[in-house]
């Protein structure tokens, strides 16, 4: 989730009176210009991808299934370009596949495709973007293991790929290769997608989850799976949400955030590693903008522009410069101008303000972008991400 900053410019118009006092006629009125294009930035499980200031997306990391989207299955430590793709708005990063919403509101995915994740109607992998079938109105998107989300302009929420927990919301337990419409969401604002399950936050404050909930990550205080979607409990100003592996979060109105699901790493940021099948609040987050869940940590970034981590720190994702796990926030140094934060498997990138990206934890596969396989416990700049 990338937080919102507003930069304005002033233009100025002159009218020019004749000698002859010809009457000037005003012209329309000064207008700003639009706000420069901004960089935004995925995790996947072991690789990371950017849509860039002209709209293309570049991808780095792990590639086997073909989820760098440059033609090829082969890895790679630094940015290389999705082959065809010009006109991106948002990326999503998923376990071995990728998806983007366009600037005609359509989708385009590419990768893994065996439970049918790319939407285009197969079960074939591609390593170049393939059209989602039957998505003209998207706004956001989110990719998990093996299904995919979008949000709809019109408040609904179509899913696609894998549903065997009832991931997709149909009322189903039937896999889709191609979108369907989640049972009884209209008013969504936005969406996440888990390892088995799925996340909306809805216009009214309130959460929506439905699939898996054997660990509480739909947030209900149940332990059986939905196939359609239940209330969080509790979550009435939620005003994004989060969602990976088995633990879900929401953003509050007042900067705050609640987690719940599976902590077993202290991912849930309530200085506990007990599961927790209802939200509870995240300590020591008190001005979040943004947040983002990775398998076993979860991140966030303050209106200010830092970054704070919690949960899971065997390879260094919380960018603390350690290894050792924290059940609450702990401040990643070096971070003062985030506006966006995504968390992988094992590792978290922020984009930066001024567009440059910067990402840490494990880097087997190079997913952190800079030029080496070897972990970070503290940040390191993504390199020539042009």
């Amino acid at each position: 989730m990338l937080r919102s900053l507003q930069r304005f410019g002033v233009v100025a118009v002159l009218g020019l009176a004749g000698a002859a006092c010809v009457p000037h006629v005003p012209g329309p009125p000064a207008q700003d210009p639009p706000a420069p294009a901004e960089v935004k930035v995925t995790t996947g499980d072991y690789h990371s991808c950017a849509v860039l200031t002209d709209n293309t997306v570049s991808c780095w990391g792990t590639n086997e299934s073909g989820q760098l989207g440059d033609g090829t299955s082969t890895g790679s430590p630094v940015p290389v370009k999705v082959t065809g793709l010009a006109n991106a708005t948002a990326v999503s990063g998923g376990y071995r596949h990728t998806c983007a919403v366009l600037g005609n509101a359509t989708v385009s995915c590419w990768g893994y495709n065996g439970y049918g994740q790319l939407g285009d109607g197969t079960t074939t992998n591609s390593s170049t973007p393939v059209a989602v079938s039957g998505v003209t109105n998207a706004t956001a998107i989110s990719v998990g293991f093996a299904h995919s989300c979008a949000l709809i302009g019109d408040g609904t929420v179509s899913c696609w790929g894998r549903n065997t927990a009832g991931q997709l919301g149909d009322g189903t337990a039937n896999s889709s290769p191609t979108p369907v419409v989640v049972s009884d969401i209209t008013t969504a604002t936005a969406v996440a997608v888990g390892r088995y399950h799925s996340c909306a936050a809805l216009e009214d404050g309130t959460v929506s989850c439905w699939g898996q909930n054997s660990v509480g990550q739909l947030g209900n205080g149940a332990s059986g799976t939905s196939h359609t979607p239940v209330a969080a409990d509790g979550i009435t100003t939620a005003t994004g949400v989060s969602a990976d592996n088995y633990q879900s979060c929401a953003l509050l109105d007042d900067g705050t955030a609640a987690c719940w699901g599976h902590n077993s790493y202290g991912q849930l940021g309530n200085g506990t590693t007990r599961l927790a099948r209802t939200p509870v609040p995240v300590s020591g987050v008190t001005a979040a903008s943004g947040m983002a869940a990775g398998r076993y940590h979860t991140c966030a970034v303050a209106d200010e522009g830092t970054v704070s981590c919690w949960g899971n720190n065997t390879s260094g994702q919380l960018g603390n410069g350690t290894t050792t796990n924290s059940s609450t926030a702990v401040a990643v140094p070096g971070i003062a101008n985030a506006r966006g934060v995504e968390g992988g498997t094992s590792h978290t990138c922020a984009v930066l303000d001024d567009n440059s990206v910067s990402c840490w934890g494990y880097n087997g596969g190079g997913q952190l972008g800079d030029g080496t396989t070897t972990n970070s416990t503290a940040p390191v700049t993504v390199i020539q991400l042009t």
